[in-house]
């Protein structure tokens, strides 16, 4: 999980939404990824989007069979349908996503009785470090946009 919250960081030095994930498989870090929506204009720009892509090519397969993708925050619904379709096997999280969490909170796409797979879940790795770093990257954000905005009435 500490790779995946190093993912974090680069996205956050972006200026992108801190969140991280890594691929494994046998022990091995097979891919990575990092959000990157803002800057590329994408809204699949998810972390764990780019790191399933990044190991369809790693692997040349778009099935990620018995790997584990270890992501700082709960995929969301697009996230947690392309982890399922990518038949990866197991999904540890950091911190949970009350708005939009996919993996239990909100939804539950990743175990959900009658998808084609079901996903392995394991939450709360690191969840309040994973969840300190987002906080701080979004009371960050208020505090720019709200010295913008007293900067534009003066």
């Amino acid at each position: 999980m500490q790779q995946a919250m190093n993912m974090a960081e680069q996205a956050e030095a972006m200026g992108e939404v801190p969140v991280g994930a890594i691929l494994v498989k046998n022990n091995e870090v097979i891919a990575t990824g990092y959000n990157l929506s803002i800057g590329d204009h994408n809204p699949c720009g998810h972390a764990e989007i780019l790191c399933l892509q990044n190991a369809g090519k790693a692997l040349e397969n778009y099935r990620l069979i018995d790997t584990t993708l270890y992501i700082t925050l709960e995929p969301c619904a697009m996230c947690a349908g392309a982890i399922v379709h990518a038949r990866v096997g197991r999904v540890v999280f950091g911190a949970k996503d009350e708005k939009t969490g996919a993996a239990g909170t909100v939804l539950n796409v990743l175990q959900h009785s009658s998808a084609n797979h079901v996903v392995e879940v394991e939450s709360g790795v690191l969840a309040e470090e994973c969840g300190q770093q987002l906080s701080q990257f979004f009371k960050r954000r208020r505090k720019e946009k709200k010295l913008l905005k007293q900067q534009k009435q003066t």
